[in-house]
């Protein structure tokens, strides 16, 4: 969808807008806004989606860098493979994978390790890495070595998988009273063993 596109759904909407806040509302307009939502909301699935799925941009950012990819059908994680060592201490080791993305907003890009981690003395220092939409740099993950052992990846290994999902745009309002529910405040334990 290009801008002209954008700018004519914008003047169908103010029209339409114009037509309920008038006296003489049509009440046919809820067709046709409902008709406008569906065409908008096609051709934004049109940018976004191919009968595969989601089109992410990404640029190679290192001779070597490799497409994020599915191992297999099915997989919910897309590998991401060794490009570069950014750094290495006694306590952690960061890995550069050699692209650089450009998520769609309302989407984030989730980094987790794959499972081939266990054979490795690493882990995830922040657990699950979140790429925002806005970031356009490198993609990297840290991992703290474990139990002084120094089994670590390698360059060309894939180290990490990444899931792209869309979020809900949260607004917060504050209440004095909470609806109840069996749970209610209970914490850490409270389902039992």
């Amino acid at each position: 969808m290009n801008n002209d596109d954008l700018k004519k759904y914008i003047e169908d909407l103010k029209k339409l807008e114009k037509n309920i806040l008038s006296e003489d509302t049509d009440l046919n307009f809820m067709g046709e806004l409902n008709s406008l939502l569906g065409k908008l909301d096609d051709d934004i699935k049109t940018d976004f989606f191919t009968p595969k799925g989601m089109v992410v941009n990404f640029k190679k950012l290192h001779p070597n860098a490799v497409t994020p990819k599915y191992s297999k059908q099915g997989d919910a994680g897309m590998d991401l493979t060794i490009t570069s060592i950014f750094s290495e201490t006694e306590k952690d080791i960061t890995y550069g994978f050699g692209i650089a993305m450009s998520i769609p907003t309302g989407f984030v890009g989730l980094v987790f390790p794959r499972s081939s981690v266990r054979n490795y003395d690493l882990s995830l220092t922040n657990c699950v890495g979140v790429i925002d939409s806005g970031y356009r740099g490198e993609i990297q993950a840290t991992f703290k070595k474990m139990h002084g052992r120094q089994q670590m990846y390698k360059i060309g290994d894939r180290a990490a998988q990444i899931m792209i999902i869309a979020y809900p745009n949260i607004d917060f309002v504050e209440t004095n009273n909470l609806p109840d529910t069996e749970r209610g405040s209970g914490g850490f334990g409270s389902t039992g063993k």
